[in-house]
């Protein structure tokens, strides 16, 4: 560490951003302007069963470049409230529709 940083203390993690979450999902509507309806699939562990249970949520994202299509994996990332429903934001495609 440097003089410069020990001088600031925490003043100089404020300019860093912090860790966001990020999800892998599959849009499953583009028919609203610059946003997506991805939806989640997550296992989890039935509390009785002890068997594997598929879980799945929609999540409304921000498109801006308005390329993500029906079918395609994208990773979405958390961001600021952009609207009453939307908090999350397209990072990148990770493959297109066939």
């Amino acid at each position: 560490m440097d003089e410069a940083s020990k001088d600031r203390g925490d003043q100089g993690k404020m300019n860093e951003r912090g860790h966001r979450k990020s999800l892998v999902g599959t849009v499953v509507s583009d028919k609203m302007d610059k946003t997506v309806v991805v939806q989640v699939e997550r296992l989890t562990v039935h509390p009785r069963f002890k068997k594997y249970v598929r879980r799945r949520k929609k999540y409304k994202a921000h498109d801006e470049k308005r390329q993500c299509r029906v079918g395609d994996r994208v990773m979405i990332i958390e961001t600021r409230p952009l609207s009453k429903d939307k908090r999350w934001r397209v990072l990148k495609m990770v493959e297109k529709a066939v």
